[in-house]
């Protein structure tokens, strides 16, 4: 990683479907909290000391009014701030490098969590992830929005963890730097 500061990760956070979908038709995210919920994380919760989410994800939670999950500052990565400015959060209109060392220096050491599926794979894309964290959930959806867009294409990772509790399973895994990666 170029330009960053802080020795926390940067991490892909994902409530996944079954069918690998990230938010169902409509971008619906509200079956979500049917299956997992801040309280459930409280570890992931406790190493996150800011997050980077897309302006699409920040639409959608705020429509969902989300406010049990709490992740330290949160920076909005936009080409458009809105017109009425949401104090809880920083928009950014910077690069994406800009954006994730400013991120990263709010977390002050701890972990950058990634949401939002286009600005997740542009961070892929560029080499700024340490880790993906997955939550799969019990529900199969059909259509939506899927983990990973078309066109970010292959990267093979290195998982290190798996575990289940109640009805989600945790996959965690290590994304090589693209020098590691096999082409």
């Amino acid at each position: 990683m170029s330009d960053t500061s802080g020795t926390g990760k940067v991490v892909v956070n994902r409530a996944m479907s079954l069918d690998g979908f990230i938010a169902g038709p409509g971008h619906a995210m509200g079956w979500i909290p049917e299956h997992l919920t801040a309280a459930d994380v409280p570890e992931v919760m406790a190493a996150t000391g800011a997050m980077l989410v897309g302006r699409g994800t920040y639409e959608v939670a705020r429509g969902m009014g989300q406010k049990d999950y709490d992740g330290g500052p949160q920076f909005i990565l936009t080409h458009r701030p809105p017109d009425e400015p949401d104090p809880s959060v920083t928009f950014l209109t910077c690069g994406l490098e800009e954006a994730v060392a400013t991120a990263r220096r709010a977390a002050g050491g701890a972990n950058l969590e990634v949401l939002g599926a286009d600005v997740a794979a542009q961070c892929l894309k560029a080499g700024l992830v340490d880790e993906i964290l997955v939550y799969v959930l019990p529900v199969i959806l059909g259509d939506g929005v899927r983990f990973a867009p078309p066109g970010l294409g292959r990267i093979d990772l290195e998982p290190y963890s798996s575990t289940s509790s109640g009805n989600v399973t945790t996959l965690r895994f290590r994304v090589p730097k693209p020098a590691q990666r096999s082409s």
